[in-house]
């Protein structure tokens, strides 16, 4: 067999159409007689519209239609059931009502982009204005309800004889009890939300629109625009950047697709990168009270974890930062979550990178390192007393858990025992240089109803097609690896075929889940090809095999062998006059029941602060993951690189502020909400332990199996390097200055006045 390219440093198949600029995104799609449309947005966050301008609009050169709400011709309509879920839950442009600052009121279609902005510009509107509901401390606040993984949100799990966990708080030796507190965040993605739409008759549509549930998308646009949800065909190919903010469909390709309708041409419609900040998405603004007990020697008693984020009206994402963090981290006797909402009257918002864990793992590894300062004990030492075999909510055993490993890797590789445990002992100069480390952790869940197909063809090439959308994390060059892997033939024969819901639909780009949902999916797929290639071989005019038995054949690197013959599978398709054979994934199995899936992970931070500005630099970063076997380590390590660099900017940069008294988001600019640049960061050293999952995606294979029948072991990785990346830098900045800060970002007026 040709060396497989699984775990190989593998360049993305896609790689040069993007550095060349010839790879098309959403917005990058023409089409003949093409329109533009341009949103405009409320000034208000509550309250009702009573009336527009347009007349300035409308005599606007290119102008073809101003739409306004409540009365326009736009047919659009509820969406129910799955779909939802993942939409906002009233319809655009059909309202007076106006449930946030930034909503979109009114839109205007014209023949050039700029034409359709200039005109948007000219548009008023008058308001009947309502006070807003717009903070955290608000009340009534409601249970956040079940988790993102269907687990409740509140938990008490009690020692015997133990009252209550503030009992159990009180009767620990130590105990450390913070609150934190972060602003708005946002998706921040490269590529703006854009989509072209173009009709064949009147109830048949293609969208090209970012997505990282294409089905679940193109649902919802079914739905929104009444009619049958085969006549919706996404495309998807390419995506610049998702986060969590391409899950939901927002109001900006429904009103494009049925003003595309309405009009009977083609329209585009590309927002702004002020209106992303309102329009698709963001992390709620969170407060968070933690809790430790624990022994003097460090090992805890009791962990209380409490949350109160946002709910806004139109679409929210239970924000449940205990879950999968502090009720899956550490063993302790003692264990109480618990997490509330506040409606409020706000954009809407959703899942971002790490959604519930990022925020969780700051606030938890953060109050780690202030217990091990309260005890004396190593940080990472700490953590090892504190080491959970099994999961501390369930008790039930971890399918695959090195985390241990992942400590003692990354400590030897980052050169933690040369480091001082007391804050300040580091003086270079101007610069305060400190520090720290933190636990990273992530849950893995097997997906279903989910599927792959692969075509062989005559040429001995091979399709494998599915319609996972790639955001940028060469999913589509994790088809090609585990199709060239489970047909035993080089890559370069594998043509993959994704980003499109007339494909078998595919996997979500969610939840990490991408890979380990789709891997398994190929093997499955190459699987079933191979027997069907059999059962031709043994069955078809003029094959060499015709009247053996299935059990006579065995395939091996593209070829089927068997009673003294071989030949490749192209050259029987040639043989039978076949030009390809084609079949499926079966439907993925349920889960194995007894065990959790989680992926684990240890960074380490260095970091120098200004003693006279406050201004803290990341020096050296390293982060040791244990995410299953490694599909391609080139691609892996710059996603762990990536989700490093999130936490540094939720460490160090990222907030929006929300004005209380408006409703407004007041820095909805990229030069106003701040990310991270090259010059803020180091190089990352990142190393990966490769340990194969033997249980998530289905049992591992010995060597000796035919190809195209043995799991991979992969788990997803693509948020782990956000998670507790975060705390790390905050652990850092107080070992350089003395510094605890518990609300993020860590900026200098928070150091400069204690420095």
């Amino acid at each position: 067999m040709p060396r497989s390219p699984v775990g190989r440093e593998t360049d993305r198949v896609d790689g040069r159409l993007k550095v060349t600029g010839a790879a098309e995104y959403s917005g990058d799609y023409l089409a003949p007689n093409l329109a533009h449309a341009h949103l405009v947005t409320s000034t208000i966050a509550r309250g009702k519209v009573t009336g527009f301008d347009t007349a300035a609009a409308l005599a606007s050169p290119g102008v073809l239609h101003v739409h306004t709400a409540p009365n326009n011709p736009l047919r659009l309509y509820e969406t129910t059931g799955q779909a939802a879920a993942f939409s906002e839950n009233y319809i655009p442009l059909k309202t007076d009502v106006v449930h946030f600052h930034g909503q979109a009121i009114a839109m205007v279609v014209a023949e050039t982009p700029e034409q359709a902005r200039d005109a948007a510009a000219l548009v008023t509107a008058t308001y009947e204005v309502q006070q807003p509901r717009t903070s955290v401390t608000d009340e009534p606040r409601v249970p956040a309800g079940p988790t993102i993984s269907g687990a409740p949100s509140s938990l008490n799990i009690l020692a015997p004889g133990v009252g209550s966990i503030d009992a159990a708080l009180a009767a620990s030796d130590v105990v450390v009890e913070a609150e934190f507190h972060q602003n708005v965040q946002h998706h921040a993605a490269m590529e703006p939300h854009a989509v072209l739409a173009v009709w064949e008759g009147d109830d048949r549509v293609t969208l090209h629109a970012g997505a990282q549930i294409p089905a679940a998308y193109a649902l919802g646009m079914a739905q929104r625009l009444g009619v049958p949800a085969p006549n919706v065909r996404l495309i998807t190919k390419y995506v610049g950047g998702g986060f969590g903010a391409r899950v939901v469909l927002w109001s900006d390709t429904p009103l494009a697709a049925a003003a595309a309708r309405e009009l009977g041409r083609p329209v585009r419609l590309v927002l702004t990168r002020e209106q992303m900040f309102t329009l698709t998405g963001h992390r709620s603004h969170l407060t968070q009270t933690v809790r430790l007990g624990a022994s003097r020697d460090g090992v805890l008693n009791a962990l209380s974890h409490r949350s109160v984020a946002e709910r806004p009206t139109t679409m929210s994402f239970t924000m449940t930062p205990a879950h999968s963090m502090s009720d899956a981290l550490y063993r302790t006797p003692n264990l109480h979550v618990d997490a509330q909402l506040a409606v409020l009257d706000i954009p809407g918002s959703r899942a971002m990178r790490g959604p519930n864990e990022a925020p969780g793992g700051f606030a938890l590894e953060t109050a780690m390192d202030e217990l091990a300062v309260a005890t004396g004990v190593d940080p990472v030492e700490l953590r090892l007393r504190n080491y959970a075999a099994t999961s501390p909510s369930t008790n039930l055993p971890w399918s695959s858990k090195h985390l241990d490993e992942c400590y003692r890797v990354g400590a030897e590789r980052f050169g933690w025992a040369d480091r001082s445990a007391t804050p300040r002992a580091r003086v270079d100069g101007q610069w305060l240089y400190g520090t720290g480390m933190a636990t990273a952790i992530y849950p893995a869940a097997r997906r279903a109803g989910f599927a792959v197909g692969i075509r062989l063809r005559e040429d001995d090439t091979a399709v494998v097609s599915t319609g996972v959308s790639d955001l940028g994390t060469g999913g589509g060059t994790v088809v090609a690896i585990s199709g060239a892997d489970a047909l035993g033939i080089p890559m370069q024969r594998i043509t993959p075929e994704i980003g499109d819901t007339y494909l078998p639909p595919g996997a979500p780009a969610v939840g990490s889940s991408n890979t380990h949902a789709t891997v398994p999916l190929v093997v499955d797929a190459a699987r079933n090809v191979i027997a069907e290639l059999k059962r031709v071989a043994v069955t078809a005019n003029r094959s060499p095999w015709q009247g053996a038995e299935v059990s006579d054949l065995r395939y091996e690197r593209g070829i089927l062998h068997g009673l003294g013959r071989s030949m490749t599978f192209g050259r029987l398709l040639a043989a039978i006059g076949s030009p390809g054979i084609y079949m499926e994934s079966s439907p993925l199995g349920a889960p194995i029941p007894g065990v959790v899936h989680h992926s684990f992970g240890a960074h380490f931070c260095e970091v120098r602060v200004n003693r006279f500005t406050g201004e803290a630099r990341i020096t050296r970063f390293t982060t040791v993951a244990d995410v299953g076997r490694v599909i391609n380590a080139k691609a892996a390590r710059s996603q762990l690189v990536g989700g490093v660099i999130f936490g540094i900017g939720h460490a160090l940069l990222e907030e929006n502020h929300l004005e209380l008294a408006t409703g407004r988001l007041a820095n909805s600019t990229l030069a106003d909400y701040l990310v991270p640049v090259n010059a803020d960061i180091p190089d990352i050293d990142v190393h990966m332990l490769d340990r194969p999952d033997p249980l998530l995606t289905g049992p591992l294979g010995d060597g000796t199996e035919e190809v195209g029948t043995a799991s991979l072991g992969a788990r997803g990785l693509g948020e782990i390097g956000t998670v507790g990346s975060a705390a790390a830098v905050g652990n850092a900045v107080y070992n350089a200055t003395g510094i605890r800060v518990h609300n993020v970002p860590i900026t200098p007026d928070k150091l400069i006045e204690h420095l």
